[in-house]
């Protein structure tokens, strides 16, 4: 045979080869791994989550200049220095638990979005890497080392952070990657008046942690708005605790004296049913106490997915 031609077959079974690959599956996300934050003044921001919220402090193997308050042995929060270009923001990321990180960086690959060329592995052995989402804000995937352990945390407040929040502009550029790629699925929408919507939440594909988008009016596109302040944009970027029941939680963090810095007067039954406490971090992150289920029937849209439990 010609050389031409065996060259030329030898390129037609790369090609069909290549184009028989399967393509790469999605790794299970399971839930929520941690919200990381940013502090100007770390011990008020220590004393807020070990004594107050009463999370364990454990060093931070992505990050040797951070620091990681522990709930149980899958969920933390993360603190990090402020960098000095921060402005009012004090969120860094979101991060989600899921079965294989290099698996997710090659899903997300293949569906073209912008990943690095590879994961990074903790002295913990855990695995990570980290993207953006359309407007641009830092989403990291985490697959948890074999063996992780609960850290000791006698008085935490809760072990289950059952959903995080952050500002979202536009509801239909968000769902291109959490609902259309990630496969997120809805839970519950609704607003402060009837009418507006203020708040979509869409659970976990494979659990029932969820991501809550805090909407705000005005045009479409990514970034702070110039007359937000840091406390309302600390409102929006925030982390829920589940709790079987709140006023109970509420009554154990008063007798503790456990109340210290901004928060709610009382509990208060919120728009969804549930009942919700919320606490502020020395830099107005908000950390929102949430009973697992609605105590009464929610406003604007039913839950369209079970609820998170302990």
């Amino acid at each position: 045979m010609d050389c031409r031609l065996l060259a030329a077959a030898f390129l037609a079974a790369l090609t069909l080869s290549a184009s028989a690959a399967p393509a790469p599956q999605e790794p299970k996300i399971t839930g929520i791994s941690h919200l990381a934050v940013y502090t100007s003044n770390p011990a008020a921001t220590e004393h807020y989550y070990r004594d107050l919220v009463g999370a364990a402090r454990l060093p931070d193997p992505e990050n040797p200049q951070g620091v990681r308050y522990a709930l149980s042995a899958t969920q933390f929060v993360e603190v990090l220095p402020l960098p000095p270009n921060a402005g009012i923001n004090r969120l860094d990321h979101t991060a989600w638990n899921v079965s294989s990180a290099e698996g997710m960086r090659r899903y997300l690959a293949a569906k073209g979005w912008k990943t690095p060329a590879k994961v990074t592995k903790g002295s913990d052995g855990s695995r990570w890497f980290t993207v953006l989402d359309p407007e641009e804000n830092k989403v990291e995937f985490v697959q948890l080392a074999a063996h992780a352990k609960a850290p000791d945390a006698p008085n935490v407040i809760g072990t289950h952070i059952i959903h995080v929040g952050f500002l979202v502009h536009s509801r239909a550029k968000e769902d291109t990657f959490y609902r259309d790629i990630l496969g997120f699925k809805p839970y519950w929408f609704g607003g402060m008046q009837e009418g507006k919507l203020d708040w979509v939440s869409q659970q976990v594909p494979d659990g029932h942690d969820w991501l809550e988008y805090m909407l705000t009016s005005g045009p479409s596109g990514s970034g702070i708005p110039a007359t937000m302040t840091q406390h309302q944009l600390g409102v929006l970027d925030h982390l829920s605790i589940g709790e079987k029941s709140v006023p109970e939680a509420y009554k154990v963090l008063e007798a503790g004296n456990r109340l210290g810095g901004v928060h709610d007067k009382e509990p208060k039954i919120g728009k969804d049913g549930k009942y919700q406490f919320n606490l502020y971090d020395p830099d107005d992150i908000r950390l929102e106490l949430m009973n697992f289920h609605a105590s009464q029937k929610p406003c604007c849209s039913p839950f369209t997915a079970e609820d998170p439990s302990e």
